[in-house]
């Protein structure tokens, strides 16, 4: 059976933060989809397809990583693509605090998927895409933020 990982977020923008996650998250799974999600409580700044064609783009050169929108619960997500595990980074105790209540909850949907969590590098503990989206709002420089695919 092969171990597949489901990697979920808005994603909006990418961070070398989270390609951090990814690039050290891969090598443990056969397969790591990275699921742009689509959230109809956010109104991204960045559209579904631009945020999967940055991804595609970054990691054209890795067998092991997919990239999928997708829209609703992570959980049903992960069960359409037999993913049986579902990772997080975390930069910081307080995102430990809300990502244990959302993997909680999807335990209590669905007992057969595990939650893990991968601690950011230091490098990166500080970047965040609410952060970056500011910082694009305000005509700054974020490319120290971000990798270089991501056009804004």
């Amino acid at each position: 059976m092969q171990r597949i990982c489901l990697f979920p977020g808005t994603f909006d923008p990418i961070t070398l933060g989270h390609v951090d996650v990814i690039k050290r998250a891969v090598s443990l799974f056969d397969k790591l989809v990275i699921g742009v999600g689509i959230n109809s409580s956010k109104q991204p700044m960045f559209s579904i397809e631009q945020r999967t064609g940055w991804f595609k783009e970054i990691f054209k050169d890795e067998p092991h990583i997919e990239v999928a929108g997708y829209e609703g619960l992570t959980v049903d997500f992960c069960k359409k693509i037999n993913a049986a595990y579902i990772l997080r980074g975390i930069r910081y105790v307080s995102d430990f605090e809300y990502e244990k209540a959302i993997a909680d909850m999807n335990r209590m949907l669905e007992p057969g998927i595990e939650t893990l969590f991968l601690t950011c590098s230091p490098d990166y503990s500080t970047i965040s895409s609410t952060l970056v989206r500011d910082v694009i709002r305000n005509g700054g420089d974020v490319s120290k933020f971000v990798p270089k695919e991501v056009k804004y």
